[in-house]
Formats: C-alpha cells, structure tokens, sequence
C-alpha cells in the first residue's frame, strides 16, 4: 500500500512568521514591462505622448482586470511575481485590484512602504506582492 502526502499549503503572507515578500527589482522590473505594453496599447487610440491620461488609463485597466482574476500582470508573470491578498493568500478580486491600480497610478502611495514592502497602495488594498513558489 503506497500513501502520498500533498505538500501542506503554505500559509497566508499576513500569518506567516517566515514571509518574505518579492525584491524590489523584480517589481520595478515587472512595473517598467507593465509600462511599455501600456504605451503600446494606448497608441491604438491616443497618442502616448500627446495624451498623457491614455497610457495611465490602460495601466489602470491592466491591473484591474490582470490581478483581479490571475493575481499577475504580464510583467509580474516574466519576473516570477504575483500580487495577493494579504490575510489568505488568494486573489485580490476586480474591485480591490482597479483600486490598487488606481492608487499606484498616483505614485506616491507606492513609496512609502512597510517591512513587508507593502506599499500604501498594497495596504489600502488588502495585498502584497511575493514570488511565484517554485
């Protein structure tokens, strides 16, 4: 008789004493992806350059709908990172994800982060941002 164990789920990041969030370079490096596919798309009906709002719309929109149902953007998934919900570990859903793009459209509440490198903008939105286990 052969018995197979699952692995026990990992707990979520808040009840986790070992968390370790995701190193600033992968977000900055899945933040400037994010960017170019944002002025890319944005160039099918504005110009990027001349209408500023059009590629911070889209970021707005890619985050809402890219976190809120897979928990990564396109860049987030090249750099092996995701965004979840900071007490279970599960996705944020659409409304706290456009809100999270939202904040992090404004730039500021991106800065001022915590030991967890949870920025206001993860905070006010109920997230973190960790790797992707292996």
């Amino acid at each position: 008789m052969r018995v197979t164990t699952q692995p026990s789920p990992s707990p979520p990041p808040a009840a986790d004493p070992d968390f370790v969030p995701a190193d600033l370079g992968r977000r900055f490096g899945a933040l400037v992806i994010d960017w170019i596919l944002c002025l890319l798309a944005s160039g099918l009906f504005a110009s990027p350059t001349r209408d500023a709002w059009a590629p911070v719309l889209v970021l707005i929109l890619l985050y809402g709908v890219f976190l809120g149902l897979f928990a990564q953007t396109p860049g987030m998934y090249l750099t092996r990172i995701r965004c979840v919900d900071w007490t279970d570990g599960g996705r944020i859903g659409l409304l706290r994800a456009l809100l999270r793009g939202v904040l992090l459209a404004l730039v500021v509440p991106a800065l001022l982060m915590d030991q967890h490198r949870r920025g206001l903008h993860d905070r006010l939105s109920g997230s973190v941002v960790t790797p992707v286990p292996r």
